[in-house]
Order: C-alpha cells, then sequence, then structure tokens
C-alpha cells in the first residue's frame, strides 16, 4: 500500500509594534503560553491576507504590514506537528482585544517579556529584537 505523503502546515505570525511595544496573546489552548499572534494559512489565500485576518481575529487590531522578516521552519518549533511559519512585522494604533482562541492580549517590551512563552517565539522575539532579520 502507497503511503499518502505528509507536508508542514503553512502558518503566518505577526509582531504588531503599537504604543511602543509589541502585541502577545496569551493561549486558550495547547501548548499554552503567550504567542505572537497568527496561525493557520486557508487554502485560496496569501500570506498577507491571512495574517491580516490572523492578527484581526486573536487582537481585535486592524495591522498595517511593513515587511516580511523571516520563515522559521524546524520540525520540532511546534509540539502538536511540523508547521513552517512566514513572520512578517506590522504596526497597528489602538488597543489589542482578545479575540479567537487567545484568552488575553497584551502589550509587552523587549525588557519586559513573559516568562512562559509557546513555540519557538521566544527565539523569534530574540531574532526581531536583535536586528538580525
Amino acid at each position: 500500500m502507497k503511503e499518502t505523503p505528509r507536508n508542514p502546515f503553512l502558518t503566518v505570525d505577526a509582531i504588531i509594534e503599537v504604543q511602543g511595544g509589541i502585541v502577545l496573546i496569551k493561549r486558550k489552548n495547547h501548548p499554552p503560553g503567550w504567542a505572537i499572534p497568527g496561525g493557520f494559512v486557508d487554502y485560496g489565500e496569501t500570506l498577507e491576507e491571512a495574517v491580516i485576518r490572523e492578527a484581526k481575529e486573536e487582537t481585535g487590531l486592524d495591522i498595517e504590514l511593513i515587511r516580511q522578516f523571516h520563515t522559521y521552519s524546524d520540525p520540532i518549533r511546534d509540539p502538536r506537528h511540523h508547521t513552517v511559519s512566514t513572520i512578517f512585522i506590522a504596526k497597528a494604533d489602538g488597543s489589542p482585544k482578545a479575540g479567537d482562541d487567545a484568552k488575553e492580549a497584551m502589550i509587552f517590551t523587549k525588557e519586559a517579556l513573559p516568562e512562559e512563552i509557546a513555540f519557538d517565539h521566544r527565539k523569534i522575539l530574540e531574532d526581531y529584537f536583535s536586528g538580525r532579520y
């Protein structure tokens, strides 16, 4: 019997710059912790459309994309399954409000990031704050 090919899931995340910090969401679902807002790309959707939609669903913010930041693809970056995520840098006005699968949405500064950060998002934020990409 021929084995069905398995492919990684395609995701997007937005580092949203607002009020001198960045927005993180506290996840309702496994894995627990704070995360960069984002999620899965729907069939027929561009990466840009997906990240704008996900940011709105999870934070209530209308974002303006600044640029594509970097793509992360380590097979163990998500404990649920293999994902490949393209990260965007965006800006927004207003205050985030949790929605969709977010319990909370808050603004954090580089100096005051939360202890528990999900996935590989701490590494992504370290890369962002260091200007690595």
